[in-house]
């Protein structure tokens, strides 16, 4: 039965928790779809797109003021065809219209609120819109009334269709990256790539605070991913060691800072979404597990090059808030949580951002003993009027938000402690607080889970594992893989994921980022478990990745498939690293990957067509691609295999795999053959596999480099040798 109504609001339909939250809205709001369309193009009416997401705090702020007053709502049901679309399900629309809002006006973000003709085209946009007037900023009703009537006047409309099919043109030559492109093998030394980016970060680097911008300040995942392989190259001097030692300064520099500032919650771990500062003290207080994923594993790789144990305890307190408050019981995690909850304590009746986070000092020093409290306040700088000095809209008057103020030597000097002592009582605190915490009312949980997501957070928890050694980790990682496989993914469908689950319904037709993330972290957790049904079913996805979304002749990845929407102007690519790492980088270094572990000669060339293709951008913008240039000195350094055979169980194999994991010079992956039901799963995508099986089947490894292999050994001692040569 057809539910879609021409006049109502139909979001109750729908299992995103951005869409529900409007869907009480007296704005005729539809999703994105045939209906919408097939309205404005009867009706003849502009379409309204409007994009958000459920933990987005302007969004509410405009849902508040405008989409709730049934005045407005009569001028957009009137004038338009209204259309609300979560970004977190479908990126690859917000890509296009985000870009061509951003080209119309100088500026982007969300709420995002463009309008279109009826077939799709933007013509006019922007984000936040007030009720009234004010400094400078048109009014939401202003806005509508002028689009309305410019639409309305058959002059002007002209003018809107010829401008609407210019931007669609510029941003189809923009993002699609058909624009005539040439790979360009032995144009550029990679070497001089990766040393020219380091420089251009350093120039633009924050030496007092940490990070590459001024306020607002984002934790850059890829860009602190590209830093710890710099570093790594410039100790195996395949870089200059002088640039390799800056990457490092720099990446553990901003690490520091972030998890020093009040972006890091300090009780509960995991971090925030970012900074409105520029020494990363007062968050906007949204909690992303992608943010949490990726920082987790950026902790995890930062722990390998220093000896200092911090970057190892952030992540693990990363990894404890995502699988404690992030988790479904079953497995996958839920989206994000929200900036906005309820402030109790203060007595007000409306959601305030970081409500939940924030301290009153009178509050601690009821719950703490007197000679704890003042541990803590110097600690964390807390002061009786509030710490936060950058406070715009007044909202954290007398509130203290938690940073470290003071090192644990800083504070034992001060108290006149032993470091052991600070330490125990500042973590019996945090359990007081976070105990006390809990009892209020939670931020608004976005409880969708989504494929792409959860490939990340597999990938945090499975290097978490194998880094920490705990086992709560890996166990949540296999649950989330088996929750993805029963809930997301049909091996006998043509389009084998999905994107979102939620309530029990999976939908959305698997994005390129679905694929490659998730193939990332099924192949990180083989390195973690070495179930060879986890390889299986990575080798498996990238192939349906590689026919799907990869194009040969342009050197790049779409962000959908070709048949994945009748309604989408064009498919964009997706080859720039944002806060979340590019679908092309990701495939890079992924089908480098799976060339060493398989000998897949079609991957191998892959990957070197990715690189050769991004070689030109990097030379245009060498920091545009960070997690690309990760790729490119990967490469350079070599991806390595080393084949054990053996049964887990046995301690000689089980010595050998030990051996094998901390030769920690990177872009080493394991295969292991530990029977034949093994075999016979791995020989279709791994032709070579029974060359590894020795005549007297005693525990060996191969280690191979650049696809020739030595013979095997037997032990460590010699395996050990192979891999520090």
């Amino acid at each position: 039965m057809d539910k879609i109504h021409k006049n109502s609001n139909n979001l109750k339909y729908e299992k995103s928790p951005y869409l529900l939250q409007h869907a009480q809205n007296p704005v005729y709001w539809q999703a994105w779809g045939e209906d919408a369309f097939a309205r404005a193009l009867a009706e003849d009416k502009p379409l309204l797109l409007s994009i958000g997401y459920s933990t987005c705090h302007w969004c509410h702020v405009m849902a508040d003021e405008s989409f709730s007053d049934p005045a407005v709502a009569e001028i957009m049901n009137r004038a338009f065809v209204c259309i609300k679309l979560d970004r977190e399900e479908r990126p690859d629309l917000d890509q296009i219209y985000i870009t061509a809002v951003s080209a119309l006006s100088g500026s982007a973000g969300w709420p995002l609120n463009v309008f279109l003709t009826p077939d799709g085209r933007p013509f006019f946009g922007g984000t936040y819109f007030p009720p009234g007037s004010r400094a400078g900023m048109p009014s939401w009703t202003d806005v509508l009334l002028q689009v309305e009537h410019a639409w309305n006047d058959p002059e002007t409309k002209k003018k809107i269709m010829s401008s609407a099919e210019a931007v669609t043109e510029i941003l189809k030559q923009h993002l699609s990256r058909k624009d005539g492109r040439q790979n360009s093998p032995g144009q550029a030394d990679d070497k001089a790539l990766i040393e020219n980016a380091v420089n251009v970060l350093s120039a633009g680097y924050d030496k007092t605070n940490g990070g590459f911008s001024r306020a607002p300040k984002f934790p850059m995942p890829p860009t602190l991913i590209f830093l710890l392989e710099a570093a790594r190259l410039g100790r195996l001097q395949v870089i200059d060691p002088e640039q390799g030692r800056m990457a490092l300064e720099m990446a553990i520099h901003t690490l520091t800072a972030m998890a020093d500032g009040g972006i890091f919650d300090h009780i509960g771990g995991g971090f925030h979404r970012y900074a409105t500062d520029d020494r990363w003290h007062l968050p906007h207080f949204e909690k992303m597990l992608y943010d949490n994923a990726l920082l987790a594993a950026v902790y995890l790789e930062a722990d390998t090059l220093v000896d200092d144990n911090r970057p190892a305890q952030v992540a693990a307190d990363v990894l404890t808030y995502m699988t404690r408050d992030l988790m479904h019981r079953d497995g996958g995690f839920y989206s994000a949580e929200d900036a906005d909850s309820y402030p109790v304590e203060q007595g007000v009746g409306r959601k305030r951002e970081g409500a939940f986070y924030g301290w009153r000092t009178e509050t601690l020093r009821t719950l703490l003993s007197s000679e704890n409290y003042e541990i803590v306040r110097f600690h964390y700088g807390l002061r009786p009027d509030g710490n936060v000095e950058h406070d715009p809209f007044n909202e954290f008057t007398e509130t203290n938000v938690l940073y470290r103020a003071h090192t644990v030597a800083e504070t034992a000097a001060q108290f006149r402690l032993s470091e052991d002592q600070v330490r125990k009582i500042l973590s019996r605190s945090r359990h007081i607080m976070f105990t006390e915490r809990s009892r209020r009312p939670r931020p608004h949980l976005d409880d969708k889970i989504l494929t792409a997501w959860n490939g990340l957070a597999l990938t945090a928890l499975s290097k978490g594992f194998l880094t920490l050694k705990n086992r709560a980790f890996l166990d949540a990682a296999r649950k989330t893989a088996a929750f993805i496989r029963k809930n997301l993914y049909d091996a006998g469908s043509r389009r084998l994921l999905k994107r979102r689950w939620r309530d029990g319904v999976s939908g959305v037709d698997g994005l390129a980022e679905d694929y490659i993330f998730l193939i990332q972290g099924l192949l990180d957790l083989y390195q973690a478990d070495l179930d060879a049904v986890h390889l299986s079913w990575a080798l498996s996805l990238a192939q349906s990745f590689y026919d799907r979304f990869y194009d040969q002749t342009t050197g790049t990845c779409f962000a959908v498939a070709v048949d994945h929407d009748p309604h989408l102007l064009f498919r964009p690519a997706d080859d720039h690293d944002n806060v979340l790492p590019s679908v092309t980088s990701t495939a890079a270094l992924v089908f480098s990957r799976l060339a060493a572990l398989t000998g897949n000669r079609e991957y191998r060339l892959a990957a070197l067509n990715l690189m050769d293709h991004a070689r030109i951008d990097l030379q245009q913008r060498p920091t545009g691609a960070p997690l690309m240039l990760a790729a490119l000195g990967r490469n350079l350094s070599g991806y390595n295999r080393i084949v054990v055979f053996g049964e887990p169980h046995d301690p000689a194999a089980r010595d050998l795999i030990r051996t094998a994991r901390s030769a920690g010079t990177g872009g080493i992956d394991i295969l292991l053959i530990d029977n034949p039901a093994t075999v016979d799963l791995l020989e279709p995508d791994i032709p070579d596999i029974m060359s590894y099986v020795p005549p007297d089947s005693q525990p060996v490894a191969y280690a191979c480099f650049d696809h020739a292999c030595h013979p095997p050994v037997s032990n460590t001692a010699d395996l050990e040798r192979m891999l520090t040569m």
